[in-house]
C-alpha cells in the first residue's frame, strides 16, 4: 500500500504558489501573509508588489529607482497617503497624464495654467468649511491637480459665435468652495467650472436633494416660465466626477474635440456624417450650447461646424464656386421645414484642388432632437453653365439629458401662454441682433475663427 503523504504549504514549491498569489489583489495578498509563515515570506516577493504598484499607482522602474525603495515599501508608502482613493487613482491619474501629454504637443500654454495637487488636510478643511463631504473621486483628482488658474482659454473647452463666447476653467478647490451653493433650488451644489464671459458653471451635487442625485454633474437652467426663482432645471453632463472627467479627456486626446488656435472646442463629430460628391467631401460636427438653451420654454440651441474639402487629386479644371444651399430640417415630431438661400454665412467659397473651407452656424429647436440634411449648389469656374449639387450628410442634434425642477410653481400653466415654436431655422444667413440668425463669421480677434 502506498504511503500517504500529507501535503502542506511548506512542502509545495515556490513557483506555483507565487503564480497563484500573482492573481490576488493587495487586500488578499495581505490576508495571505497571516495564514502561515511560508505565505508570509512569499507575499513579500518583490515582483508581486511591482505588479500592484503599476496597477494601482502607475509607478515605473524609474519611480522605484528615484525613491530608492523596494516595490512592497513603495506600495505601502503610496497606500498610506492615497489609500482611500485606490479605486479611482489609476483611472484619474492616467486621464490627467494623457491630457497633459496631448496638450503638451497641441497647445502647451494650457499646461502652464494647471495647479499642483492639494494635500489631504486641505480637502478636509474645505469639507468643514462647506459642511458637506466631497466625493472620493473628486478628492482624488484634486490630489493630482488642484484645477487651474483662472485664465482664458479654459481647460474644459470653449465655444465661439460671432457675438457670444464661452470658455470654461476647471476651478481650484478654494474658488469652488467660495461658490458653494446653499440657496433654494441649488442646495449643496459645488461649482466645478466657470466661464468669465457668460458666468456659466457646471455644478456637482454633493447631496441627494431637490431631485438631484449625489455626485451628479449638470448645467443649471432657470425655468423661465415659473414664478419661483428657485425653479431650476438641469442639463445633465455626467453621473459622477470620474465619468465626467475621463469622457471629456477621451474626447480631447482622440481628436474628437478639435483644437483651434490653442483652444479646445467642444464639437462632436459623428464619423457617419461625411458625404462625398465627385471631388468634394462635406463633413459635419455639432455642439449643444446650454447657456443659450432652456427647458421651459423648450428652446434648444445648437451650433454646427461644416468642413468642405476638394480632393488634392482633383483636376484643376474642376475648380468651382459655391452658389447656394438647401436644407431639409426634420424635428422630433416629424415636421419638415425646407430652406434655400445664397452662399453660406455671406460667403461664396471657391474650391480648388486641396482647398478646405470651414464655417459654422447655428440653429434652435423646440424639440429635444432634430436632424438636418441638404446640398450645396456649385458652378464650374471654367463654365458657369455647368451647375451641380454636392450632398450635405444628415446630421443629428440631440439635447443632453435634462431634469425638470421639482419646485416649479403650480400656477405656471395658468399664467403662461402656450409656447409653440415647431419650426427650426437655417441660420446660414446672418441677421444682426437675432439669436436665431447668429453665424460664425470672424469674431474680431477675441475668439478663434473656424477656418
Amino acid at each position: 500500500m502506498a504511503t500517504s503523504i500529507a501535503l502542506s504549504l511548506d512542502n509545495l514549491p515556490s513557483d506555483p504558489l507565487l503564480l497563484v498569489l500573482s492573481f490576488l489583489d493587495f487586500r488578499d495578498l495581505i490576508s495571505c501573509s497571516f495564514v502561515s509563515r511560508r505565505l508570509n515570506e512569499l507575499t513579500g516577493h518583490n515582483p508581486l508588489w511591482k505588479r500592484l504598484c503599476q496597477k494601482h499607482w502607475l509607478l515605473t522602474e524609474a519611480d522605484k529607482t528615484h525613491r530608492g525603495l523596494a516595490w512592497k515599501e513603495l506600495f505601502r508608502e503610496y497606500y498610506a497617503d492615497l489609500g482611500r482613493y485606490i479605486d479611482y487613482y489609476s483611472t484619474l491619474k492616467k486621464a490627467w497624464d494623457d491630457l497633459k501629454n496631448y496638450l503638451n504637443q497641441k497647445c502647451p500654454r494650457m499646461i502652464a495654467s494647471l495647479k499642483e495637487g492639494v494635500r489631504e488636510e486641505e480637502l478636509d478643511t474645505i469639507e468643514a468649511q462647506i459642511g458637506c463631504k466631497l466625493p472620493n473621486d473628486y478628492r482624488c483628482s484634486y490630489r493630482i491637480h488642484n484645477g487651474q488658474k483662472l485664465v482664458v482659454p479654459g481647460l474644459m473647452g470653449s465655444m465661439a459665435l460671432s457675438n457670444h463666447y464661452r470658455s470654461e476653467d476647471l476651478l481650484d478647490i478654494e474658488t469652488a468652495a467660495g461658490g458653494f451653493q446653499q440657496r433654494k433650488g441649488m442646495r449643496q451644489c459645488l461649482p466645478l467650472t466657470f466661464c468669465f464671459h457668460t458666468g456659466l458653471s457646471q455644478y456637482m451635487a454633493l447631496e441627494s436633494t431637490e431631485g438631484r442625485t449625489r455626485s451628479e454633474i449638470f448645467y443649471q437652467c432657470p425655468d423661465q416660465l415659473a414664478q419661483d426663482p428657485s425653479a431650476i432645471d438641469m442639463f445633465i453632463t455626467g453621473p459622477n466626477f470620474t465619468d465626467w472627467f475621463t469622457s471629456y479627456v477621451d474626447n480631447v486626446v482622440t481628436g474628437e474635440y478639435p483644437i483651434i488656435r490653442d483652444q479646445i472646442f467642444r464639437y462632436v463629430h459623428d464619423k457617419r456624417c461625411v458625404a462625398t460628391t465627385g471631388d468634394i467631401t462635406v463633413s459635419v460636427s455639432t455642439s449643444f450650447l446650454p447657456e443659450l438653451s432652456s427647458v421651459h420654454p423648450p428652446h434648444f440651441f445648437f451650433t454646427y461646424r461644416i468642413r468642405i474639402e476638394m480632393a488634392k487629386s482633383a483636376l484643376p479644371e474642376n475648380a468651382c464656386q459655391l452658389d447656394s444651399r438647401y436644407w431639409k430640417i426634420t424635428n422630433a415630431n416629424g415636421n419638415v421645414e425646407e430652406v434655400r438661400g445664397p452662399g453660406v454665412v455671406g460667403e461664396f467659397p471657391v474650391m480648388t484642388p486641396g482647398k478646405v473651407h470651414e464655417y459654422a452656424s447655428c440653429t434652435t429647436f423646440s424639440t429635444t432632437s432634430e436632424y438636418m440634411e441638404g446640398h450645396y449648389t456649385f458652378h464650374r469656374l471654367k463654365n458657369k453653365e455647368e451647375v451641380f449639387d454636392v450632398s450635405i450628410p444628415r446630421f443629428h442634434m440631440v439635447c443632453p439629458p435634462f431634469r425638470e425642477s421639482m419646485v416649479r410653481s403650480s400656477s405656471v400653466s395658468e399664467v403662461s401662454a402656450p409656447y409653440d415654436d415647431e419650426n427650426s431655422s437655417d441660420t446660414d444667413d446672418y441677421e444682426e441682433g437675432e439669436m436665431r440668425g447668429m453665424n460664425m463669421a470672424d469674431p474680431g480677434g477675441r475668439c478663434p475663427r473656424h477656418v
